[in-house]
């Protein structure tokens, strides 16, 4: 499961809207694909935000549980891709935030 939220600045959206929702497929794609889980796992939000001027105008912020083949050099790469295609659909620099759920107190009701 990875848990995305992309925080995208109010006065960029409406010109990413487009663009970003057409990458939303192939971003889930490498996310399923590089994490090993399928479609049913994930889940996208894309929400306008109020940014600050001197911060990034775009945050991924993505949530996962961990598992032992995840390793840090397997998120960084995941994280590095993610933000190449992020960054390509909104023409401007992107933050990415990777969190670990603990898979003891973490739910989900589907």
């Amino acid at each position: 499961m990875p848990n995305v939220k992309i925080f995208v600045d109010e006065t960029l959206y409406p010109g990413v809207r487009a663009p970003l929702t057409v990458a939303l497929g192939p971003i889930r794609a490498m996310l399923c694909q590089d994490l090993a889980v399928d479609v049913a796992a994930c889940q996208f939000a894309v929400i306008a935000v109020v940014a600050m001027p001197d911060l990034p105008r775009v945050n991924v912020e993505m949530a996962i549980l961990p598992r032992p083949e995840r390793t840090r050099t397997l998120i960084l790469s995941v994280c590095a891709k993610l933000r190449a295609m992020v960054e390509d659909a909104t023409r401007t620099h992107v933050a990415v935030r990777v969190t670990a759920l603990d898979p003891e107190t973490y739910l989900a009701l589907k």
